[in-house]
């Protein structure tokens, strides 16, 4: 078994006029965040510690904000893919630990939402999902919400008794090899039916 960690990160600024949406949860607040997408910052980071783990590149490589296409697309779009990416590399998540930093709103009271949202989107026990609230400390950034998540997967496995099963079908026994063995040497074989076939009309009878 191999273990994968991805480190994702995320920052947006606040702006009037647009809903706030974190870890894919509406939050009634007089400001949202400033993206070219839903401006999820959570859902963005952990799409980049997914992608970042498997060595996928980031979200930037597959929605690239320039692309018109993903104007206002909702963000759980990204870490879909993300999760596909996980997948076909053979991995699985473990658990998630996120961290936002900003003044408002109050995370704590809404983390116990935002973690069951999470659970949901990736599939994972609500215990391996971990939503932590900071404040910036005097750090100048009124304005801004910040994200750190750290993600950490395992390879898929096949279980034991099933790699067990696997290797029996493909090694044979010593007595297995011995019976084909004596069987292509002392067996008598039907060779009528190989090489070349005999006509079945009599040349003498064409003209």
């Amino acid at each position: 078994m191999s273990m994968r960690i991805g480190l994702g990160f995320d920052s947006h600024a606040f702006k009037t006029g647009v809903p706030l949406v974190i870890g894919g949860v509406k939050i009634e607040h007089p400001e949202g965040l400033a993206g070219h997408s839903d401006g999820d910052l959570l859902l963005h980071a952990i799409t980049d510690a997914l992608l970042g783990a498997v060595s996928a590149g980031d979200i930037g490589t597959f929605f690239p904000p320039t692309d018109p296409k993903w104007k206002d697309a909702d963000s759980t779009l990204f870490l879909d893919t993300a999760l596909e990416e996980v997948a076909l590399a053979g991995y699985k998540i473990v658990n998630v630990d996120c961290v936002l930093i900003m003044h408002r709103p109050k995370i704590v009271p809404l983390a116990g939402d935002i973690r069951e949202r999470l659970a949901d989107l990736l599939h994972l026990d609500i215990k391996c999902v971990s939503v932590k609230g900071k404040t910036p400390e005097g750090l100048p950034q009124d304005g801004t919400a910040v994200c750190h998540v750290v993600a950490l997967l395992e390879s898929i496995e096949l279980p034991n008794e099933h790699k067990q099963l696997a290797i029996a079908a493909d090694i044979p026994d010593e007595s297995e090899i011995d019976g084909v063995v004596s069987s292509l040497v002392s067996d008598a074989h039907d060779t009528s039916a190989l090489g070349r076939k005999l006509p079945t009309f009599d040349t003498d009878d064409l003209t």
